[in-house]
This record gives C-alpha cells, sequence and structure tokens, in this order.
C-alpha cells in the first residue's frame, strides 16, 4: 500500500468530481429536493376538499349540517347547485370532489322521527382522496345536527343519528385502487421512457463520434428533432397497447370513454415528454448525465402530479409546481376518459396545457441544438 499512489488517485477523483458540475449538482440536489417533498408536499389525509351543495330545504338543520362540513376542515363549500345536472357535470370535469343533495322536505321528515336521507356523490375515482373525508361525514353529520335537536326534539338525540346520509361512490363504486393507479401508469410509464430513450439518443451519437457525421448532412435542426422523436412516439403507442391490453384482461379496468380520443392525446403527450429528452440531450455530455436528468424530471412527476398521494392533499406551492408538469393534466385526461367517459369538451381544459408544456420544451430544445460539434 502506496500512501502516496492513493493520495494521488484521491486528488485526481476530486478534481474530477469537481469538473463534472452536473453530477455534482445531482448529488446535491436530489437528497434536498425528497427532502423537501416528502416533508413538506406529501399529506395522504388531504382537506378543504371542493364540494358543490344544493339545498332544497332552508332550515336550521341544513343550515348546522353545511356548517359542520366546513368546520371539519375536510370540505370547502365552492358552488351552490341550483339542480343536480350541474353537480354531476362538477364531478365529471373533476371541478369539485364531493356534491351534497339535501332534498326538500327534509327537516320535516326529521322532526316527525321518520329518519330522512340527504345524498352525498363523490368523485371516488381516487380512493384515497376522499376515503377519509367519507368515514368522517356520519359524525359530523351527528354533531352537527344534534346540537339542533333540544326542547321537544331531545328524544330524537339517540345513539344512532335520526337522518341517514346516502353516499355514491361515482367512477369506482367498490373503491378498487387499481381503477386509479393502471390508467395513471400509462402516464409514469410513457413519462420514464420517453423522456430517457430521447435524452440518450443524441447523447449516444456524440459519444461515439457519431454526431459529426450527422451534422455534416444538409439535416436542419427541426429536421434532426423530429426525425429522432417519431420513433419513439410509436414505441409510446405499442406501450399504451400493452397496459390497455393488460387493464381489461387482468385488472378489469373499464374503458368507458373513446380510444380515439385518447389516441390523440396521446400524441401531444409523447411529444412534450420526448422533448424535454431532446432539450436533457442537449445539456448532457454523456449519458450518465442524461440518465440523471431524467432522474430529476421524474421525481417530482411521480410525487407532485397525483399519481402516488392525493393532489389536492399537497400545499398550494407544490400544486403550483404539479399544474406545470404535463404528467398532472394528463392524469386526469386519461382516468376522466377510462372513468368517467370525458368527451373532448371536457378534455380540452387539460389538453393545452400539455400542449403549451410540449411547445416551450421543443422550442428551448430547438435553440441549444448546435449545428457544429463545438
Amino acid at each position: 500500500m502506496s500512501w502516496s499512489r492513493f493520495l494521488a488517485i484521491l486528488i485526481k477523483e476530486v478534481r474530477q468530481v469537481r469538473r463534472d458540475r452536473l453530477t455534482f449538482g445531482m448529488m446535491v440536489g436530489v437528497p434536498i429536493v425528497q427532502l423537501l417533498l416528502f416533508g413538506f408536499a406529501i399529506n395522504s389525509d388531504p382537506k378543504h376538499l371542493p364540494a358543490a351543495i344544493m339545498v332544497a330545504d332552508q332550515s336550521e338543520f341544513s343550515r348546522s349540517f353545511v356548517a359542520g362540513l366546513e368546520n371539519s376542515g375536510y370540505f370547502r363549500i365552492t358552488h351552490r347547485l341550483q339542480s343536480e345536472s350541474e353537480g354531476d357535470e362538477l364531478l365529471a370535469t373533476g371541478k369539485v370532489q364531493f356534491v351534497l343533495v339535501i332534498p326538500s322536505g327534509f327537516s320535516r321528515k326529521l322532526m316527525r322521527g321518520e329518519h330522512p336521507a340527504m345524498l352525498l356523490a363523490a368523485d371516488a375515482s381516487d380512493p384515497a382522496a376522499t376515503g377519509n373525508a367519507i368515514a368522517a361525514l356520519n359524525g359530523i353529520g351527528q354533531r352537527s345536527i344534534g346540537r339542533e335537536l333540544y326542547g321537544p326534539l331531545a328524544s330524537l338525540q339517540q345513539a344512532e343519528a335520526p337522518f341517514e346520509v346516502r353516499v355514491q361512490r361515482r367512477y369506482n363504486p367498490e373503491g378498487l385502487s387499481s381503477y386509479n393507479v393502471i390508467p395513471g401508469l400509462i402516464g409514469v410509464i410513457l413519462t420514464m421512457t420517453m423522456v430517457m430513450m430521447t435524452a440518450l439518443a443524441m447523447t449516444r451519437e456524440r459519444e461515439r463520434g457519431t454526431m459529426e457525421n450527422l451534422l455534416a448532412t444538409p439535416a436542419r435542426p427541426l429536421e434532426v428533432m423530429l426525425g429522432k422523436i417519431v420513433p419513439y412516439i410509436l414505441i409510446g403507442y405499442v406501450q399504451v397497447t400493452v397496459i390497455l391490453i393488460a387493464a381489461r384482461l387482468l385488472f378489469d379496468v373499464p374503458m368507458v370513454g373513446s380510444l380515439v380520443l385518447l389516441s390523440v392525446v396521446l400524441v401531444v403527450f409523447i411529444a412534450a415528454n420526448l422533448a424535454v429528452g431532446f432539450t436533457f440531450s442537449t445539456i448532457a455530455r454523456n449519458q450518465l448525465q442524461a440518465m440523471q436528468l431524467t432522474f430529476f424530471f421524474f421525481l417530482p412527476s411521480m410525487l407532485l402530479t397525483g399519481f402516488m398521494f392525493p393532489f389536492r392533499g399537497m400545499p398550494p406551492w407544490a400544486q403550483a409546481i404539479g399544474e406545470i408538469l404535463p404528467l398532472t393534466h394528463f392524469l386526469r385526461i386519461v382516468r376522466g376518459i377510462m372513468l368517467k367517459g370525458n368527451g373532448m369538451v371536457e378534455v380540452a381544459a387539460h389538453l393545452w396545457p400539455i400542449a403549451l408544456f410540449m411547445l416551450v420544451a421543443g422550442l428551448v430544445a430547438l435553440l441549444r441544438y448546435r449545428q457544429t460539434v463545438d
């Protein structure tokens, strides 16, 4: 063992790390990002979920119940409806998580001891987002309306609530996690593979020394970019086909909406991820750096888009970051098409952010692409 040779190798390696600033930045940045995301952004018990109410019985009982919902912290009243069809539309588009309907004559039946019922329709496409709120619902109602049962109505204060809350879990009545996870896997797998494969494609050309031959051709940057991207779009469609077949045959996940509409959305989403990969290839000097950049993009895409944890359970700053990522909007689109049967009108609200992201990422990639080796 020669200490002089050992120190020489050690000094050489330290200098090598200093030269590779991207790798050093990833070594420091990834733990910080994970700490911030898992420590502050991730929440498996979402609160202040948007809810719409339609109160056809204006009484002290209905007002107490609505106030109890808001005070519980789980529900945030955002819409007051005039008809049940409005609530159906809000649930289908994902603007609210719950729709509460208090029918006419509710207070009269309650005072007569007829055990009246109210309806709570829940968007159960993500069971983790609604489970705790629904579980707390009966206790909230019994406490809030129980305060109004005094005097002649004191006899109604029994162990069992004098009314019933009928919960309607829409789009996923059995609360199966596969209905939520399997459609989301389409976006997650495409994000990981499309970004990585495109990033590696260009850096591989540079490492093998074939970039000079490519640059010697009269091909323009846009032509090179499209030539690199289009084959992977076809690969993406093959991946989606395999997932959809497995989802139907193995997990019995429904396909309520249009496959044609889903195919159109896939083109935009795949192109957005490929544009990101192409941008990374213009930044990375080798395939290792390309992999590191892919991981750095994939980590927030997994955690801040609503795939692993409820999106509405995250703080506002994390939701703001998530709204930028194309996977966030694609998850809403694919779950809406497969589970809710959403059409183009509902999909358009989430499709244009993906298209905008694709245009920005593609523009950045074109600006960074160089026609010369230097």
